[in-house]
């Protein structure tokens, strides 16, 4: 198998959509040879923040000499960015060796699967239980990071917690890193509902660290972490000013990566009579911690300027809103916006807009994207003196505001890959593989979350 060839079978995944449960993960690991009880995990939820603070625990153990193991999702421009060793992205060779391996394990487990080649489709036989683009990824990267002898695994879940295919590891301990609204579709449409998914990487006895501030979610989080008897630490705003916080100046830009950074010193003092870590390494592992697409500000030869943050809900719209003024008093940008129209993109443009003197609305290269049109009418309202437009894609709007001193991108992450590919940030990749992360419309989960009591 090439890797062209795996990563048309991948595709040929995502039609299964996506499914919250257990019982196909459990199944594939176990054909694999159950992969994940030969490794070493911190396992990390949360509504933002997961990816941020996962890069900074990968920083932090990777500086103490640990050969770390670093699981993200979605990519932003290429598949191999989900799988990492010591931050070196999967190999296309492993990629395609591993994809095969896979294929034959589903037609094992399942008795069919999407032909490996360049004929790759739906299978003709496919059901709602064949495994997933995301439950096959998970098993894959298992495989791959036991291969790589990894010392640790920075492990993120994909969707929620309790039902999704990550929540098959037993981990050193467990990260909650907040809980917002996003996904409610999925994971309920309430503080607490949310809080009761993503508790459910709470594991008996293993410790969990959250930064979760609101109390009706801290609650559900408290009463799991007591009936499980989970050792449970909980960061407080107030944790950011202590030392050796007080003194790190963080590349990642905004109080909300101050927070993020908290949570992940907090596990990492957590673990350290399991893994000891020096003053040094966690100094410099935060002072070097890389995460793109973050409030990462670029500068391009002509002397514009350019922030791309991925904001994909209101909370990340208001953190992308505050830290602008603070980072950048005065500056009217021209803003880029693509949302998706499972979002509340309408409260989104009402956070976003008023920071703008123009306005561009774009659609993002996703089957789930809102139109620009709608999001036009409410940036009109919500910023009257902006100079609003509408454009087919976004690399006409980049091309109308080439002579523009300032821009901001934002609205999804799956924007901000398309960007960095547009500008040249991160080399594009043959097969269009940003793609991968549409995965369909999701089943929701055929069980309720149990109560806490």
């Amino acid at each position: 198998m090439s890797y062209s060839d795996a990563i048309r079978f991948l595709f040929s995944l995502r039609w299964f959509g996506a499914k919250l449960g257990l019982d196909n993960t459990y199944k594939l690991a176990a054909l694999a040879g159950n992969p994940q009880d030969r490794l070493r995990f911190i396992h990390v939820a949360g509504t933002n923040g997961k990816g941020s603070t996962c890069a900074m625990l990968e920083s932090i153990y990777r500086r103490a000499g640990l050969r770390v193991g670093l699981f993200t999702s979605p990519h932003l421009v290429g598949f191999s960015e989900r799988i990492q060793v010591n931050r070196q992205l999967i190999a296309e060779e492993d990629v395609a060796r591993l994809v095969a391996e896979m294929h034959e394990l589903l037609e094992q487990g399942w008795g069919h699967a999407a032909p490996p080649g360049p004929e790759a489709a739906a299978p003709a036989q496919a059901t709602a239980e064949h495994p997933t683009f995301f439950e096959v990824v998970t098993v894959l990267a298992l495989r791959y990071f036991v291969e790589q002898r990894c010392d640790l695994v920075v492990w993120e879940t994909g969707l929620g917690g309790r039902l999704d295919a990550t929540n098959i590891v037993t981990p050193l301990a467990g990260i909650i890193t907040n809980i917002q609204y996003d996904h409610q579709n999925w994971l309920g449409e309430t503080l607490p509902s949310i809080a009761r998914e993503k508790a459910g990487i709470i594991k008996p006895g293993i410790p969990l660290i959250t930064g979760t501030e609101a109390p009706e979610a801290l609650e559900v989080i408290q009463r799991t972490a007591e009936s499980r008897g989970s050792p449970l630490t909980i960061v407080r705003p107030t944790d950011t000013r202590r030392p050796p916080l007080d003194a790190i100046r963080l590349p990642l830009l905004g109080q909300h990566q101050r927070m993020n950074a908290a949570v992940a010193l907090a596990a990492v003092r957590v673990l350290a009579p399991a893994i000891p870590v020096s003053d040094e390494a966690i100094l410099t592992g935060l002072a070097r911690v890389h995460w793109p697409g973050r409030l990462q500000v670029v500068a391009r030869p002509s002397g514009q300027r350019i922030v791309l943050d991925g904001a994909h809900n209101i909370s990340g719209a208001e953190i992308l809103a505050t830290a602008f003024r603070e980072y950048f008093p005065g500056v009217r940008p021209t803003l880029v916006l693509g949302i998706l129209r499972d979002k509340d993109w309408a409260a989104m443009c009402e956070i976003l807009a008023p920071l703008a003197g123009r306005i561009l609305l774009v659609p993002v290269h996703s089957e789930r994207t809102a139109e620009p049109h709608g999001l036009a009418e409410v940036c009109r309202r919500s910023n009257p003196a902006a100079q609003v437009a509408e454009f087919t894609s976004l690399a006409a709007a980049l091309a109308d505001a080439v002579d523009d001193g300032f821009l901001a991108i934002a609205g999804s992450l799956y924007l901000i890959g398309e960007a960095m590919e547009l500008l040249e940030l991160s080399p594009a990749t043959a097969d269009n593989e940003r793609g991968l992360n549409e995965w369909g419309a999701p089943s929701k989960p055929s069980t309720p979350a149990p109560a806490v009591t």
